[in-house]
């Protein structure tokens, strides 16, 4: 790590002893790098159940690409979708929501031609694509299991958008412009990397960590009583409200200083292990009384 990212790391707060929530992101931690779930995830899920701890998802999908694993996964908790732009209910109805000012969505948009990224458009369930040969257009189609909607330009498209994304195999082109779009729409939006090669511009309050304060309040949960799960600097902002903040082991550098601990990667059954030996002996059921705080638990220190 680098002087600052020790120095990130150092004046993180300790870490939760009392956990009773989890908020978790989806692709990169819970799922696969083939987006499955294994075996050892699912009864790291149950185990949870067992200990009367809720997990919720928040992720930069759009809601039905989250739904889509609510039946294997067997959970009917509130969730996050757009990068916490949009709050469901258990029920899938909605319980907040955010739109991008429009002039805010011009402006990404013609930063992102200018630098040759493809730019997606996300409005409660529509998905607005104008280059549907766009290299990422079809493995997204499959991963969310939804077809985009193609227009021929994105004009009179400008309003109650939740996202835009925008996509490109030049990863350090993406990385350049999550920092000058960033500058350009500061005060605007979030702007954020959920990828390498997807840069994510929501509402300005539409990030993780107020999607976990969100979520946190439906359970009557004190944020430093949550723990979340993630991997890329669109999960940082939940780091900083959770008190148990846990980074896969993938992550960069600068994601995991921000992390009180760095757990195996995805194609390791990171995310389980993160629940077996961080989460669950801490773990609070809801439906419990306060009790003593556990004793520390094992992992790897993020600034290891």
């Amino acid at each position: 790590m680098t002087v600052t990212d020790n120095a990130l790391h150092a004046a993180l707060a300790p870490p939760a002893s009392r956990i009773k929530l989890v908020v978790s992101d989806m692709d990169g931690t819970l799922l696969t790098p083939e987006k499955q779930v294994t075996h050892h995830t699912l009864a790291a899920v149950q185990a949870l159940k067992d200990a009367g701890i809720p997990l919720c998802l928040v992720s930069s999908r759009p809601p039905g690409g989250i739904e889509m694993y609510f039946d294997v996964l067997g959970l009917h908790t509130p969730y996050g979708a757009l990068n916490g732009g949009t709050i469901f209910n258990a029920d899938r109805t909605v319980r907040s929501q955010l739109a991008l000012d429009p002039g805010a969505v011009q402006d990404a948009l013609d930063m992102l031609k200018v630098h040759n990224l493809d730019a997606w458009l996300f409005r409660g369930h529509e998905w607005l694509v104008d280059n549907p040969t766009g290299a990422y257009v079809e493995p997204e189609r499959k991963a969310v299991r939804m077809d985009p909607q193609i227009v021929s330009s994105f004009a009179g498209s400008t309003t109650g958008i939740g996202k835009i994304t925008g996509s490109s195999a030049d990863y350090d082109a993406v990385a350049r412009q999550e920092a000058e779009i960033g500058m350009l729409l500061e005060g605007r939006a979030s702007v954020a990397r959920s990828s390498q090669w997807f840069l994510d511009i929501t509402p300005l309050d539409a990030n993780k960590g107020n999607a976990l304060r969100h979520l946190a309040e439906f359970y009557g949960v004190d944020p430093s009583e949550v723990a979340c799960i993630g991997d890329m600097d669109n999960d940082v902002p939940m780091f900083k409200v959770a008190g148990l903040a846990i980074a896969m082991g993938q992550a960069s550098e600068g994601v995991a200083a921000q992390a009180h601990f760095v757990t195996a990667a995805n194609t390791d059954e990171g995310w389980s292990k993160a629940i077996e030996t961080l989460v669950l002996p801490r773990a609070v059921s809801l439906n419990d009384h306060p009790a003593s705080a556990p004793a520390a638990s094992p992992g790897t220190p993020a600034g290891a």
